[in-house]
């Protein structure tokens, strides 16, 4: 629970990669509640999985941070007085907090959802759309445990009508 305490701190150094749990992240009912930002890997490198997929997860992590860093202005003053960039920010940062929900296996028992397999291929385009803005016409709630973004376009067609 505490990223900081020396123990953890200390033997995380010495790991190629971390999965970190978030219980703020489970309570938005997101699972696993894997979080983005305190997760690591080595293996996050343009020269290992390619020069897409590092700009596309680090696209993520970038969103997801600045989501983060508005919390306290959000709490305090509200999504209105958030400029039309931040506003943008914080939609698509939504956007993909809801598509990490992604139906996997291991989260059957917490969501009642089948879990499916998603090609990492499918996976990198759908995150990169939500990045570049291709679906912010779609809700939010169409980005919950779907498998890719085409289930996601799907689902929102269902909730318009």
């Amino acid at each position: 629970d505490d990223l900081t305490d020396p123990a953890p701190a200390t033997v995380f150094a010495h790991l190629d990669a971390t999965t970190v749990l978030n219980r703020a992240i489970a309570e938005k009912g997101i699972y696993p509640a894997v979080d983005p930002l305190d997760s690591t890997s080595r293996m996050l490198d343009p020269n290992i999985i390619g020069e897409e997929h590092y700009k596309v997860a680090r696209g993520v992590q970038s969103v997801l941070q600045k989501y983060k860093d508005l919390q306290d202005i959000i709490a305090i003053l509200g999504m209105d007085e958030l400029s039309e960039e931040d506003k943008l920010v914080v939609e698509r940062a939504r956007k993909i907090e809801k598509f990490l929900s992604q139906p996997f296996f291991v989260a059957e028992v917490f969501t009642g959802s089948p879990g499916k397999y998603i090609s990492l291929e499918d996976t990198i385009a759908g995150f990169k759309g939500i990045l570049e803005g291709k679906y912010d016409h779609l809700p939010e709630n169409a980005f919950y445990m779907v498998g890719n973004i085409d289930e996601a376009i799907a689902k929102a067609d269902k909730l318009k009508g």
